[in-house]
């Protein structure tokens, strides 16, 4: 009907059909009591009651009524003039005046509604004063409270509406908003753990394959001349693919790295010196200064990964002969340091990552570093060696995860 009423619910629905009994019932009343009572012109009275329910029941029928506001105003004052035509046979048509306030209420605007109440409550009045010998005021109390009582009740019951509109689209937005935080907080996991997965092949499996291949050509070039070495190199790349087999069961199945087991961290970076050194062409020692501070898993396979990272560096690209590595704790800070005696590089010019040829590490060393509130800085220059230093406070800061472990 009206474009602007509320949608009909099964509450509506039980409203409009007892609005419906009502007007039906009011004029089989007004038709009934002219029948019994023997009233002038009865005939008419009946005729006039019968096409008033009429075109009464035909407007709900009407899909146009039901779509357009114009049709539903024009059946409005359709069913409006039957009622007059009624209300001036029969006095007992004034209390159809009642439920014809809620059709007009509710299928006009507000201010057409307004005059279309005030209208029919005034011709409700002079229809009624009409048929009686003499005018009281209790004529007009009935009609004008009726009409009254129809517009509190349709306007509180539209203000209750709007407001339970308004807090459905409220929760309709809030379940919106709720369902993409969550895809954005799965896609934003989805990132990170891809984001931790490709630091911890690229700082355990790559750089282990990448030991195995270096010292497979070592073997290789020292086979004709001398067999003894090159079984050794054999024997150390069969050693790096144990402990690289290691470390990806480890990482699959998400413990400890297999060198921080039942050692401190200060015990595996002197281990993998000294592996290196015995794999490599490469003197690296380890120091460690201050008192050493208890620090958290996160932190050290953090610090860890980064050694190695750094010592694969070394190795793959420095061309150095020594490599020292130093953990400190200085105040509330951890720190490791790096330094090679190699060619070293220009930061500023690094090649970007790319998958065939790597570069990768540094990258990743960094997002290790600041996923616990560090920093990572680098010092190199062409021809002059390499410094890596990578700083971690003791307690991570409350805005950072800490890392989840390999």
């Amino acid at each position: 009907m009206n474009t602007a009423a509320p949608a009909l619910t099964p509450t509506t629905r039980a409203l409009a059909w007892c609005l419906h009994l009502l007007v039906v019932g009011l004029l089989a009343l007004a038709a009934g009591r002219a029948v019994t009572d023997g009233r002038p012109h009865t005939g008419w009275i009946v005729a006039a009651s019968a096409a008033c329910g009429l075109v009464y029941t035909a407007g709900p029928t009407l899909p146009h009524v039901r779509r357009s506001r114009r049709a539903a105003a024009s059946w409005s004052a359709a069913v409006g003039a039957c009622w007059l035509l009624l209300l001036a046979l029969s006095p007992d048509a004034v209390w159809v005046a009642f439920p014809l306030y809620f059709l007009q209420l509710h299928l006009l605007p507000r201010r057409a509604g307004l005059v279309a109440v005030a209208a029919t409550a005034t011709a409700a009045i002079a229809g009624f004063a009409a048929h009686q010998p003499s005018f009281s005021p209790a004529m007009a109390i009935g009609p004008a409270l009726g009409a009254a009582v129809a517009v509190a009740v349709v306007w509180g019951y539209q203000a209750l509406y709007r407001e339970s509109e308004h807090r459905r689209r409220l929760i309709e937005e809030l379940t919106t908003t709720r369902a993409d935080l969550a895809a954005a907080q799965h896609t934003a996991g989805v990132l990170a753990e891809r984001d931790r997965l490709a630091r911890e092949i690229h700082d355990t499996l790559a750089q282990g394959f990448s030991s195995i291949q270096l010292l497979l050509r070592a073997a290789e070039r020292t086979l004709p001349q001398a067999p003894e070495n090159a079984a050794r190199f054999v024997d150390q790349a069969r050693q790096a693919a144990a402990d690289n087999l290691a470390e990806a069961r480890r990482f699959v199945a998400a413990l400890t790295p297999p060198t921080l087991e039942g050692t401190t961290l200060a015990g595996a970076l002197e281990r993998l010196c000294a592996t290196t050194s015995a794999r490599h062409p490469l003197t690296a020692r380890f120091r460690l200064t201050g008192d050493p501070a208890p620090l958290t898993t996160a932190h050290e396979v953090a610090l860890l990964r980064i050694a190695q990272s750094a010592l694969a560096n070394t190795v793959r690209h420095a061309e150095a002969t020594t490599a020292d590595v130093t953990l400190s704790y200085p105040g509330d800070r951890v720190t490791l340091d790096i330094v090679d005696d190699g060619r070293g590089f220009a930061p500023a010019r690094l090649p970007a990552p790319d998958p065939e040829t790597g570069g990768f590490g540094l990258t990743a060393m960094r997002a290790r570093a600041q996923a616990l509130g560090g920093t990572l800085t680098i010092e190199s220059t062409p021809g002059h060696g390499t410094a890596l230093t990578a700083q971690l406070p003791l307690t991570p800061p409350a805005d950072t995860e800490p890392e989840a472990r390999p």
